[in-house]
């Protein structure tokens, strides 16, 4: 216990800093890791036509995250089926939209930030997140649109893929 003029309890108050033998363990990088979450948000999707997760991210703290879900208080694909149009589910908001979304309802400015999406994003879906001031954009698998690689050239947002490898592969760098 502590002195008659300290009252706090005394631990040990003697340490000494000591290094672990051999090289330190490696960390990933921050883009894996943002990516990890992205799957790991993906997972809460509710349409299994396709489950994909989205992290928007400024100075390496998460902003929002979205996954591919029905509107806020509609029954969702898992629920009451898939709302079909030219071979494609409709009922759900995409992943991007949601994060984008869910940052405007809290009030949360996304200009600047970095997207981390398990899926590239589909041509509305890109199109609100360069009006939106994103300024880089990962994903882990490409999905269909390519037009999204000429207007990232050409409005300067970075455009890369981060593959199952962990292996990054820029494709636009931006401004």
């Amino acid at each position: 216990m502590g002195s008659e003029e300290d009252p706090r309890p005394c631990g040990d108050q003697h340490f000494e800093i000591v290094f672990d033998e051999g090289p330190p363990p490696g960390r990933q990088s921050w883009d894996v890791y943002f990516m990890n979450i992205a799957r790991q948000v993906a997972s809460r999707g509710t349409c299994h036509r396709k489950h994909v997760g989205c992290v928007i991210v400024r100075d390496r703290i998460i902003l929002a995250t979205g996954y591919n879900g029905s509107i806020r208080g509609m029954p969702h694909c898992d629920e009451v089926g898939h709302m079909m149009e030219n071979g494609h589910c409709t009922r759900t908001a995409h992943a991007e939209q949601n994060a984008i979304a869910q940052a405007a309802r809290y009030g949360i400015s996304v200009d600047g930030a970095e997207a981390y999406i398990t899926a590239s994003p589909c041509w509305v879906c890109f199109k609100i997140m360069a009006n939106a001031g994103l300024k880089r954009i990962v994903f882990g698998e490409f999905y269909r649109d390519d037009r999204i690689f000429d207007a990232s050239e050409h409005i300067g947002i970075e455009l890369a893929m981060l593959d199952t490898t962990d292996e990054l592969k820029m494709f636009v760098k931006g401004k």
